[in-house]
């Protein structure tokens, strides 16, 4: 039995600015909100949030695209 490897992307759908929200939040299993509303507390209590949310969005890859060829 073979197990796919979760790669951690930046989310191409589940996006407001960068996908890095939606790209931890398919990697973890869990709503994209809540990881959003994780950084805003985060940014407000010390600021280290949107710092961090600007090192992913530098470092993430973003998802690769759906083939656009259709499947035989």
């Amino acid at each position: 039995m073979t197990e796919e490897k979760k790669k951690l992307y930046r989310s191409r759908t589940e996006r407001m600015i960068a996908g890095v929200c939606g790209g931890l939040a398919e990697y973890l299993n869990v709503d994209p909100v809540l990881i959003r509303l994780a950084f805003v507390l985060v940014t407000l209590s010390n600021g280290a949030g949107l710092l961090l949310y600007l090192i992913l969005a530098l470092i993430m890859p973003e998802e690769p695209a759906p083939d656009s060829a259709p499947q035989v």
